[in-house]
């Protein structure tokens, strides 16, 4: 016989991150790496290559962080505590 699955409990450390997390609007990392993109742009007209290619790195980190964002707040620990 089968025994229930265990249900999935969220550290203290991950539960924090997550409050935090949330209060964010998700526009606010797909802006970040639009202007990310656009300053690395411009730093590549300016011939500051190396500068470039870092802030140009940061626009995938954003987009990661605004996916977390959003998948916080669909599917984050306060949606199974409330189940």
């Amino acid at each position: 016989m089968a025994s229930a699955p265990k249900k999935h409990q969220e550290g203290p450390v991950a539960k924090a991150i997550e409050e935090q997390t949330a209060k964010l609007p998700s526009d606010l990392f797909l802006w970040g790496a639009g202007a990310a993109i656009a300053g690395s742009l411009t730093l590549r007209f300016l011939d500051r290559e190396r500068d470039s290619q870092f802030v140009g790195q940061w626009a995938p980190t954003l987009l990661i962080l605004g996916l977390y964002n959003k998948l916080v707040k669909e599917f984050g620990h306060d949606r199974t505590d409330r189940d």
